[in-house]
């Protein structure tokens, strides 16, 4: 079960820390609030014949988001986020003063950031590596909310690794560390021969006195080597 302030950082908006999934209870206001304001001429026209039209619905409302949120501004906009935006925001600093550690605090203001939300744009494109499984959302999911991912226990390489799992981000022994260098070398070797450079891998499977895995050798101009 997840905790009150979990559940309040997953009804948070993106750009606020959460993951826009939001509650309907703190929707419902806002979200009627908006829809009378800006339909308020049409429903005028449609009911010109009735001898009054009601809104007592829209002005009791209007005096409960008061109530909550502060005065009501003279011209009334027909924007949700406007009306959103304050229990948001009150979501929000309960969430920031309740937050007692400083891996909690840093994922909490990460996650504040305004390009936190990107990776909605990426298109879930399998031959680029961009489609996620299951695995891997409820492992982002659970990073971005900062929630338990794992029980402690000791890694291979003889580290400790806590509940939130994020040594296998630092761990030298982690699984797919090395086919991400490898396609980091084949990125970079593609890249330099449209700029002059011959360019020559050292062959797979070779092993350095020094522990690093193979790099990408510069020919021709330079005798640098990327690893």
């Amino acid at each position: 079960m997840l905790k009150r302030d979990v559940k309040l950082t997953n009804n948070s908006t993106n750009c606020n820390g959460g993951l826009g999934i939001r509650r309907v209870t703190s929707l419902a206001l806002p979200a009627f609030v908006a829809s009378a304001l800006s339909t308020f001429s049409l429903q005028a026209g449609i009911l010109a014949d009735c001898a009054a039209l009601d809104s007592n619905f829209l002005h009791l409302y209007l005096t409960r988001w008061s109530t909550q949120f502060g005065d009501v501004p003279d011209v009334l906009p027909t924007k949700q986020p406007f009306w959103d935006r304050p229990e948001v925001l009150a979501d929000k600093a309960l969430v920031e003063t309740s937050l007692n550690s400083p891996y909690s605090r840093a994922s909490f203001l990460a996650d504040c950031h305004q390009h936190s939300r990107d990776w909605r744009f990426a298109l879930p494109i399998a031959s680029c590596g961009l489609k996620l499984d299951n695995k891997a959302v409820r492992v982002s999911v659970g990073l971005r909310l900062g929630v338990d991912l794992c029980v402690p226990h000791e890694c291979h390489c003889g580290s400790r690794v806590d509940a939130y799992g994020v040594h296998s981000f630092v761990c030298k022994r982690a699984p797919g560390k090395t086919s991400r260098h490898h396609a980091f070398n084949n990125l970079i070797s593609c890249g330099f021969p449209s700029a002059g450079f011959s360019v020559t891998k050292e062959p797979s499977g070779l092993f350095r006195s020094d522990g690093r895995a193979e790099s990408v050798m510069l020919g021709r101009h330079s005798n640098m080597s990327i690893g």
